[in-house]
């Protein structure tokens, strides 16, 4: 987009790019997304920048009207399988916050000069200034919903110290974190008031446009391994929960089916969010939860985008129709979702009670952790199985958020006994790919780059998938 489309959409409150552009203005010091209420400012007074962060450290802090750091991330950094996007879903997976930038270039093969250089150059802002922005997201989200100490925010939020957090809050938000806390919006405050110790922390999971959440809920369902999840209630207001296992700690999480769908015109917020809850060991566990949670339920994609590609072919046309904004699930946990695809939900609930790690307080029915890799590798070292957890274990596949995907894919293959379908889920739903189409599969071009999206709508629609003529008789 040029900066000419970009103001136009400002000016028309289009909520389709909240998340993929944010716009200041110059003469009053603040940043917004392009759907904010507020009086349009007059072209010559406004900035655009690619990220929050990018705004932030040229001056410019958060607009107290539409919180443009609550946005849904950009669908551009899932899609994206280069170093710039693998760097994007790292940050936001909190890499730098634990392992600092040396240990974000050494995850994707680079120098910390040029993840620098790349980043700087590609979304305006270093590794440094993305953390530091998703750090402050996470403050305010745990001072205005949480009754955590101060000092404990601080630190959970992934500051090193105390005066770093107060200094980050006055420059993003232009207060200090007491009176952000105090600014929260009362549904927040009433909410901290009234949850028990034990009732985690209540999160809105944002997504872009329409989002029917009940495919998604029905596949979740269909594949929940007893002891790690769980699908509670009726259709339309069901709640799935799992546990997760994380760098700090262990948490628990809960999402809330939200029945039909966002939709809005000119002038209007297209978009919502799904009602969440995290219970954590550790705090600062918080942002990793979130993105993985993000993953699961594919919030950040662009529904706009996959529609309008996948709505122009004659079959799917009305399959797009019936379920705009159909979303391609991912996984909160790529290595647990690899051996589960290779060796299916009855098997997976079995080493789940054989391996799993107990939960020191089961939560209903929710007892266990996942076996790690390196556990199933020593308990079953045989087989596929065996080969692909020790693959996993020994970091000769790599299944995390900045994976190489065609890395890990050629990893996968080199693995005896790993069908062509296994590996085409397993690159699907751990490693994201928005694009992909089983072996055999006669998807067409014209479904490019959102292979994966359409036989999703095939799949919950009931229709085949279709097939590659074969040649001969």
């Amino acid at each position: 987009m040029d900066e000419e489309t970009r103001y136009q959409a400002v000016r028309s409150r289009d909520g389709r790019f909240d998340g993929v552009f944010f716009f200041a203005v110059g003469t009053t010091g603040i940043y917004c997304r392009p759907s904010c209420p507020a009086v349009t400012p007059k072209r010559a007074n406004v900035r655009f920048f690619a990220t929050a962060a990018a705004a932030q450290q040229a001056g410019f802090r958060a607009c107290r009207r539409c919180r443009p750091d609550a946005v849904p991330g950009s669908a551009e950094w899932n899609v994206r399988a280069d170093v710039v996007g693998r760097a994007m879903r790292l940050i936001a997976d909190g890499v730098v916050d634990r392992e600092g930038v040396a240990g974000l270039a050494a995850r994707l093969g680079y120098s910390p000069r040029q993840v620098q250089r790349q980043l700087t150059a590609e979304v305006g802002a270093g590794p440094v200034a993305l953390a530091r922005a998703q750090r402050a997201h996470t403050a305010r989200v745990l001072l205005q919903t949480t009754d955590l100490p101060v000092t404990a925010v601080a630190f959970a939020s992934g500051f090193s110290s105390v005066r770093q957090f107060n200094d980050t809050v006055r420059a993003v938000y232009a207060t200090t974190p007491s009176a952000l806390r105090s600014a929260a919006p009362r549904t927040g405050r009433a909410a901290r008031r009234a949850a028990a110790p034990t009732a985690g922390i209540p999160l809105r999971l944002a997504h872009r446009g329409p989002c029917p959440t009940g495919p998604v809920f029905d596949l979740l369902a269909h594949e929940a391994v007893p002891g790690v999840e769980t699908v509670d209630g009726p259709p339309g207001a069901r709640t799935y929960r799992r546990t997760l296992r994380l760098p700090y700690g262990i948490g628990i999480a809960a999402v809330d089916e939200r029945p039909g769908t966002a939709t809005g015109g000119r002038g209007a917020r297209p978009g919502g969010w799904l009602d969440a809850r995290l219970h954590l060991t550790d705090p600062r566990d918080l942002t990793t939860a979130v993105q993985r949670l993000r993953r699961l339920f594919d919030l950040d994609a662009d529904p706009y985008a996959v529609d309008a590609r996948l709505g122009a072919d004659l079959r799917l046309a009305p399959l797009v129709a019936a379920r705009p904004g159909l979303r391609s699930p991912g996984t909160a946990d790529p290595e647990e979702l690899a051996v589960r695809a290779l060796v299916g939900r009855d098997r997976a609930a079995l080493l789940v009670q054989r391996y799993g790690k107990a939960l020191d307080a089961p939560c209903g029915t929710l007892t266990h952790l996942f076996p790690e890799p390196a556990v199933l590798a020593g308990a079953e070292p045989g087989g596929t199985l065996g080969a692909l957890t020790a693959a996993l274990a020994d970091g000769t596949l790599r299944l995390d958020p900045g994976a190489d995907r065609d890395a890990a894919t050629a990893a996968l293959r080199a693995l005896p006994g790993l069908d062509d379908h296994t590996v085409a889920v397993i690159r699907t739903r751990a490693l994201g790919d928005p694009d992909v189409a089983p072996p055999g599969t006669g998807a067409p071009d014209d479904w490019r780059p959102w292979r994966s999206y359409a036989l999703r709508h095939l799949d919950v629609a009931g229709e085949p998938q279709p097939r590659l003529a074969r040649a001969g008789r």
